[in-house]
């Protein structure tokens, strides 16, 4: 009997070559992109929801409380845990064994670790490819939870329909927050440990900082909540949960006006990648690999030549086809 192509599989369900595929994409394997692309045309259902916040705010025991709130409605989860990247073999640190076992047994339930392999923000180029996957597969949720809050973790917000930012008391994360600009991107705000000393200080101070920033809030029309949880103690967990719902139903609503820009910015920013992506690609083909590459990066270190003539130079060899 002939045996289905991997991207059939993933569209009835199978897990196994869900997992397959997806270790395609995170190993960069050519051979995911026609499946992607006959996968791409079955998507668009998802709730893409990020959860982004400092190490040890307690992200991961937060998604695992809220994977459980969405499975009590009978929806299927997939969860994409960002990890940071091994120097010594290249994949996630922390494997997804060990993180929310109580959901393997679950069918309704997909969870895979993703490495960041070095990109700015905590998100991987393939976690784009990964949401398309999961969508395709059936899920109705995909949490991306990211590895921490950084100058470029805004990424995240282009990735997903509903970010949610997590903090928790004493960590500071006011001051990270206005650097960073992260009140822009959060949808709805967490304060995690909420048992902690100085929680009410944090919700104050988050209040402010989004009233502060209330004229971005005018324009869409969402105010977004502060949600105060225990995610260890199951409490808030519910409210959240639902604070997380009430975005996915106010983005529908509208004419849903809001869900189709996010939705505009997503693929946007995924087709950028992608071109960005192959453009590298046809760079080094044409120069012949990364060791041609590291020459012409040593020229300009030496100031034997510059970045911004060098670059028009290689868009020139790509565009006419010459070789150096």
């Amino acid at each position: 009997m002939k045996q289905a192509p991997l991207a059939d599989k993933v569209l009835e369900g199978d897990v196994r070559a869900t997992a397959r595929l997806i270790r395609w994409i995170d190993d960069a394997d050519p051979a995911a992109l026609p499946h992607l692309a006959k996968l791409y045309r079955h998507t668009g259902r998802a709730h893409v929801i990020g959860f982004t916040g400092s190490p040890g705010v307690g992200k991961s025991t937060l998604v695992d409380k809220v994977v459980s709130q969405f499975r009590k409605e009978n929806r299927t989860v997939g969860v994409l845990a960002i990890d940071p990247t091994s120097p010594f073999t290249g994949g996630a640190i922390l494997g997804d064994r060990i993180r929310m076992q109580r959901h393997f047994l679950d069918e309704g339930v997909f969870i895979r670790s993703m490495a960041t392999r070095g990109q700015f923000g905590g998100l991987t180029r393939s976690t784009a490819d990964a949401v398309v996957v999961l969508d395709a597969m059936g899920k109705d949720v995909i949490i991306i939870e990211t590895v921490g809050v950084g100058q470029d973790e805004v990424d995240i917000a282009h990735s997903a329909h509903t970010t949610a930012l997590v903090t928790v008391p004493g960590m500071g994360d006011d001051i990270q927050a206005i650097k960073a600009g992260l009140m822009e991107i959060g949808d709805v705000f967490v304060v995690n440990k909420c048992d902690r000393e100085g929680s009410g200080k944090t919700v104050r101070e988050l209040r402010f900082m989004l009233h502060m920033s209330s004229d971005r809030h005018r324009e869409t029309g969402w105010i977004p909540p502060i949600v105060e949880t225990s995610a260890s103690q199951d409490e808030g967990v519910e409210n959240l949960h639902r604070a997380l719902n009430e975005h996915r139903d106010f983005l529908m609503e509208h004419g849903k006006d809001e869900w189709k820009r996010r939705v505009f910015h997503r693929t946007q920013n995924q087709l950028l990648e992608i071109l960005k992506e192959r453009a590298l690609e046809r760079v080094l083909q044409k120069i012949g690999g990364p060791a041609a590459l590291g020459k012409i990066i040593e020229d300009i270190v030496d100031r034997r030549s510059d970045p911004y003539g060098s670059a028009d130079d290689l868009l020139r060899i790509v565009m006419g086809g010459d070789s150096i």
